[in-house]
C-alpha cells in the first residue's frame, strides 16, 4: 500500500502583486520645479498629501519631495524665499522605478534608500504613479 498526501484545496485564489503596476497608487499632485518651497508646501498642505511629484518644464519627472524634506529646508539657516524645487532635487532625485519593475526588487530599493514613497515613471520620464510603503 502507497501512502499518498493530500494537501487541502483552497476556496479563493490570493494574488499576490508581482508587479510595481499592480500595487501603485495615482501619480496625485504634479507641481513644475521652478515653484518656491513655500508655495509647493502651500501646494502640499491644499492637496492634503505628504508627497509632490516634481517635473521639469517638459513633463518629464524629477524627482519626489516630501513634506518633511520641504519643511527641512524652509526651516534651515540657508532658506531664502527664492529657493525652488529644482534646487532641492540637484542633490539627490532620488530613485524611479517602472510599472514593470518588479516588486521586490523596488520595495528593496525602497528599504534600502529609507523611502516611504517612490515614483512611478513611463518609458518618456512620465509619472505614471507612485509606490507607497504600508506602514
Amino acid at each position: 500500500m502507497t501512502m499518498v498526501q493530500t494537501q487541502p484545496r483552497s476556496t479563493g485564489a490570493v494574488t499576490v502583486p508581482r508587479t510595481v503596476a499592480d500595487t501603485m497608487a495615482t501619480a496625485g499632485p504634479q507641481v513644475c520645479d521652478d515653484m518656491t518651497v513655500e508655495v509647493a508646501l502651500s501646494v502640499m498642505a491644499s492637496a492634503r498629501t505628504g508627497h509632490l511629484l516634481v517635473c521639469d518644464n517638459d513633463g518629464v519627472c524629477t524627482g519626489l519631495l516630501t513634506e518633511a524634506q520641504l519643511t527641512a529646508v524652509r526651516d534651515s539657516s540657508v532658506y531664502t524665499d527664492r529657493v525652488q524645487l529644482r534646487d532641492i532635487l540637484v542633490v539627490d532625485s532620488g530613485p524611479f522605478a517602472s510599472p514593470v519593475t518588479a516588486m521586490a526588487e523596488a520595495e528593496h530599493t525602497m528599504r534600502h534608500r529609507r523611502l516611504d514613497a517612490l515614483p512611478v515613471v513611463d518609458e518618456h520620464g512620465n509619472a505614471v504613479g507612485v509606490l507607497a510603503l504600508a506602514h
